[in-house]
């Protein structure tokens, strides 16, 4: 799910009902035993994700704000 839909870790563990901590576990600790082809392309993914990070910041950010002073 997580390589398909390229969703956050958060998006997915809200979609799945657990906590962001055991996706982050799984993805990062036991993948890697468990398969190290497809760890390594969710790793590449949180990679991709962490380079945006503050740019989703910024932009949820400015829609609060915006969504704040329309009235």
């Amino acid at each position: 799910m997580l390589i398909t839909t390229k969703k956050t870790i958060r998006d997915v563990a809200n979609i799945m009902g657990i906590s962001k901590s055991t996706i982050h576990n799984d993805m990062r600790k036991r993948l890697k035993s468990i398969n190290n082809d497809l760890y390594l392309d969710v790793n590449k993914l949180f990679l991709e994700h962490i380079k945006v990070r503050h740019l989703l910041g910024g932009l949820a950010t400015k829609k609060k704000y915006k969504k704040n002073t329309i009235k």
